[in-house]
């Protein structure tokens, strides 16, 4: 009876070949068939360094049909390296379905990590503030692509996306049109080629920086859109302040708020906020 094989889930370089890692070289070098977003890309890699394997098609359009033929391959003992064009197979490019189904079928997968455009691009954009969301592509469509983005926008994290230069002037311009002029976004092209380009701009000078050199539309890009800056606190001014204090030694919270507002003209809000900080400090 045959063991099992071993499903690998392993990252090759977006841009410069010599980011792959020796174990990720090794497993290549070692498994009994390489599944290839583009058997033609990754063949190119294969011979840089000297590998000869069996490629197997796996790409968005055969996908659910190259997973199962896959896993029989496993079933039967052989190991598979997975690979994308670029990057991680399975983070915006094919793979999961093939992962899920050799999972499901208790076939032991295992990640050969590496380069990530998205890790790669936040590496080096010096946002130290939050955490991040990362995307992927959006909608190709400006209506979808609006709305992704407006269910998006109040999120206080660094928003990543994924995207093509034939889409890159209008995604950018959906960015400025739906998450406001204010906020940086970074433009991350060619990561780790020869014209990695990575630019910071507030959204409304984006669109024009783009379009002074074309050059600056091409290849793939990571875009990073900063966080909204943190809203300033509004002012109390004394009166509102003393007549608040005096509100608040004799009534509840939400009422003496509420008279005090009425009665100062100062925002609710405000005062909402500078009567919990009272009541903390007492």
């Amino acid at each position: 009876m045959n063991h099992i094989g071993t499903l690998y889930v392993v990252a090759t370089p977006i841009g410069n070949l010599q980011d792959i890692s020796l174990r990720a070289l090794e497993v290549l070098r070692s498994v009994d068939a390489i599944a290839a977003e583009d058997t033609r890309h990754s063949a190119g890699l294969l011979t840089h360094f000297a590998i000869q394997k069996k490629l197997l098609a796996v790409h968005q359009h055969n996908e659910q049909a190259a997973a199962e033929s896959l896993l029989q391959r496993l079933l039967a003992g052989e190991s598979i390296a997975l690979v994308s064009d670029a990057g991680t197979p399975a983070i915006s490019d094919p793979g999961a379905v093939v992962v899920q189904q050799a999972r499901q079928a208790g076939v032991r997968v295992v990640p050969i990590p590496g380069a990530s455009a998205v890790v790669t691009a936040l590496s080096a954009a010096g946002i130290a503030s939050g955490g991040f969301l990362f995307h992927g592509f959006l909608p190709a469509s400006h209506a979808q692509r609006c709305r992704q983005l407006e269910a998006l926008r109040g999120l206080e994290a660094t928003l990543v996306f994924y995207e093509a230069p034939h889409r890159i002037l209008e995604c950018v311009a959906d960015l400025q049109a739906v998450l406001g002029d204010e906020r940086h976004l970074i433009l991350a092209r060619e990561l780790t080629k020869t014209f990695e380009t990575i630019h910071r701009c507030r959204l409304d000078e984006a669109l024009a920086w783009l379009k002074a050199d074309s050059n600056q539309q091409r290849g793939e890009f990571v875009l990073l859109v900063e966080p909204p800056a943190p809203r300033e606190a509004e002012a109390v001014d004394e009166n509102a302040r003393r007549v608040l204090n005096l509100l608040l030694a004799e009534l509840p919270l939400k009422q003496a708020v509420k008279l005090a507002a009425d009665i100062s003209g100062a925002k609710k809000n405000a005062l909402y906020e500078l009567a919990l900080t009272l009541k903390a400090s007492t």
